[in-house]
């Protein structure tokens, strides 16, 4: 069944991981040429797939985008954003573990990074989870 937003539009259902290593530091991966947004970084997922859980899917996406297999993860946060492409439910989940180094299998570059991050320009919806990383490490 298809939801809508308030102000009437589709809503996209979107899983999403923050990859985070021992040290700290977070994976972010800068959104392919031909994408909405392209060059900007955002935490790497995609759309959940009718019949996916929200972690199904989050390995399914991880695994296409980066060749690794999500051995940990927990759901994190849930944030809604409207673009101007889409209206999406983002599920933000913890990854803490993986089999297999990342690689961008979509031609997508990526980064390592610590808070504050190093690369620019951002998502609009991946700002408010630099946020809550920083508020947790205080």
């Amino acid at each position: 069944m298809t939801e809508f937003a308030a102000n009437g539009r589709k809503v996209t259902e979107v899983a999403v991981g923050v990859m985070v290593q021992p040290d700290g530091q977070y994976l972010l991966a800068q959104r392919p040429e031909g994408k909405p947004y392209e060059g900007y970084w955002e935490f790497p997922g995609g759309k959940i797939e009718a019949g996916e859980s929200v972690e199904k899917a989050l390995g399914r996406e991880l695994h296409e985008e980066l060749g690794i297999d999500v051995t940990a993860c927990e759901r994190w946060r849930t944030l809604e954003h409207d673009y101007p492409h889409a209206y999406v439910r983002l599920y933000f989940c913890k990854v803490t573990g993986w089999s297999g180094a990342p690689v961008g299998r979509e031609g997508q570059a990526l980064a390592w990074q610590h808070l504050p991050v190093e690369v620019a320009p951002l998502l609009p919806a991946a700002i408010p989870v630099l946020e809550w990383l920083a508020a947790e490490a205080k």
